[in-house]
Parts: C-alpha cells; sequence; structure tokens
C-alpha cells in the first residue's frame, strides 16, 4: 500500500476525531447558555405575566369564564374590599330618566338589582368600559329577554337587559362607548327600557354609587366594595343616611342631608358639583364624603 495514501487516510481520521470533539466541546460549551437563555426567557415571560395581571387585576380574580349565567360565582372568594377604577368610562345610553332605582320592590316584593333607564327601541346601548363580552343571551318573554353581560378589566361586570338587537358576540373584546345592542322592551317589561346591572363576582352593586346618569358622569373616579354586609345592606344603609352616599328620600333638604352626615351645605354641594338652589329628587344619590 503507498505510504502517501496511508498518511492521507491518517490525516483525514485525526481531523473527523479533532472535528467530532469540537463539536462535543462546543455542544458542551451552549448547554448552558441555552439554559441561561431559556432562563431569561421565562423572567421576562413570569415579567410580562405581572405587568398584564396588575394593569387587568380585576380579570384574575374570577374564578371562571362562563357564557351560560349571570351568577355564576357561587365558590368564588371575595375579597374583604376591592377598590374600582371608574375612568375611562362611558355612560351606556344618553338617556337620563331613571324610571326605576335598585332596592327591594314592595309590589312585586322581590329586588331589582339594577337601575332601569327610559330609552326607547332601536336606542343605541354602550359598553361603559372596556372588557370582554361574557354573555349574548334571549330570555325570550322571561327575565332580561334579550340581555348582554360583560367583565371589565376593572373587574366589574356589566348587564343590559330587555334589548331588542344584540350586536356583539361572545367572547368578543369590546371598548368603551362602543355600541353592544339596541335598547328594546324584551323579557319582563312593561315597557321599552334599559335594565343596567353592575356587579362584582356575581354579587350586585347599586349602579347609582358609580354612574349619575342625570349629570352623564360617574359619581367618582373610584368606588371601593366593601364586603361586609355589602349585598344586603347597601339599600338600608342608603336610606338610613350611613357611609360615602345618600339616597334622598321625599321631603329631604340640602341642610338636613348635611346635618345628618355632619356636615355643612357647603360641602355636600362642593362634593356633588351643585347649588345650594339645587332642586332634589327622591331616588337621587349624594355624595358625601
Amino acid at each position: 500500500m503507498n505510504f502517501n495514501y496511508i498518511k492521507m487516510v491518517f490525516i483525514a481520521a485525526t481531523a473527523m476525531i479533532s472535528l467530532n470533539a469540537f463539536s462535543q466541546d462546543l455542544i458542551a460549551r451552549q448547554a448552558p447558555i441555552d439554559r441561561k437563555l431559556k432562563s431569561v426567557d421565562s423572567l421576562a415571560l413570569q415579567r410580562q405575566i405581572r405587568i398584564e395581571q396588575s394593569a387587568y387585576s380585576g380579570l384574575s380574580i374570577y374564578p371562571n369564564w362562563n357564557n351560560e349565567h349571570v351568577q355564576a360565582y357561587g365558590n368564588a372568594i371575595v375579597p374583604d374590599s376591592y377598590r374600582f377604577d371608574l375612568t375611562g368610562f362611558h355612560m351606556p345610553t344618553n338617556n337620563t330618566q331613571i324610571t326605576s332605582v335598585f332596592g327591594y320592590r314592595a309590589r312585586w316584593r322581590r329586588m331589582h338589582y339594577g337601575l332601569d333607564v327610559k330609552v326607547y327601541v332601536g336606542d343605541t346601548i354602550r359598553a361603559a368600559f372596556d372588557g370582554r363580552v361574557r354573555i349574548v343571551k334571549d330570555q325570550g318573554r322571561r327575565g332580561y329577554g334579550k340581555y348582554v353581560v360583560i367583565r371589565h378589566d376593572n373587574g366589574l361586570e356589566t348587564v343590559y337587559g330587555h334589548l331588542s338587537k344584540q350586536l356583539v358576540d361572545e367572547n368578543e373584546n369590546v371598548k368603551a362607548g362602543e355600541p353592544i345592542a339596541l335598547g328594546g322592551n324584551t323579557g319582563r317589561s312593561t315597557g321599552s327600557h334599559l335594565h343596567f346591572e353592575t356587579r362584582f363576582l356575581g354579587i350586585p352593586l347599586d349602579p347609582a354609587l358609580m354612574f349619575d346618569f342625570t349629570r352623564q358622569d360617574v359619581v367618582a373616579d373610584s368606588y371601593t366594595f366593601q364586603k361586609r354586609g355589602e349585598s344586603n345592606t347597601t339599600v338600608r344603609n342608603l336610606a338610613q343616611g350611613r357611609g360615602m352616599f345618600y339616597k334622598v328620600k321625599r321631603g329631604d333638604t340640602l341642610s338636613r342631608i348635611a346635618s345628618k352626615q355632619g356636615m355643612s351645605v357647603d360641602q355636600l354641594c362642593k362634593l356633588n358639583r351643585i347649588s345650594k338652589r339645587t332642586s332634589l329628587r327622591p331616588g337621587q344619590i349624594l355624595r358625601c364624603s
């Protein structure tokens, strides 16, 4: 066998061994780098998740996503208190006439869990806040009739009932002020109106504590939910004049309300951006702190 041929084979084999060793070394060197990159990616992902949860903390507090029932949170852990950011709102309707308030209806012997706002068939109904459509249903001649439920980024859920037509689909993202439905007279209703509810983990909250339909504005930039007795005593506390808000009764005057709340008429007027000559109406909600 030619000596030169043997030499070439030996050199080629040596090169292959060296290349293989070099490759193994590269792989060995790359392994910790890959682990570091994965760690960095994981940390970046965790950081992004935390940012999103911080921005939309109200969404993470809900235990599930249900397209069937308004009250779907029987096993939810309800916090002792929770602050809702009400900035970025949009009134669900331009109409200002309240035809029925939140609270117990002695005539029908049942609770009314929302506000009824006078609207006409075909009036545009809009999303109150940014959020995601959870329910689009039709109960026929019962209950809400045609209705929409939206879960909002701030933790609230809003219900829009007695609609003539829904303009959104379940699981669709919507922006505050975006048209979601048309006003109507469906379900258990005696005339065209919007039944509007605000709920937290299924617990109904009086919308008048957050929305002032007369002024087409929110009552304040935020609202703090208190677990203790919130769902059962909200109306009673309002009627008795305790807490941050007062529900006007027939015969009330600004001076009488101010005296009950331990404040001056000027303070009461300033908080509610009204004058001493403002006429009060039964059912009106006044801010007292």
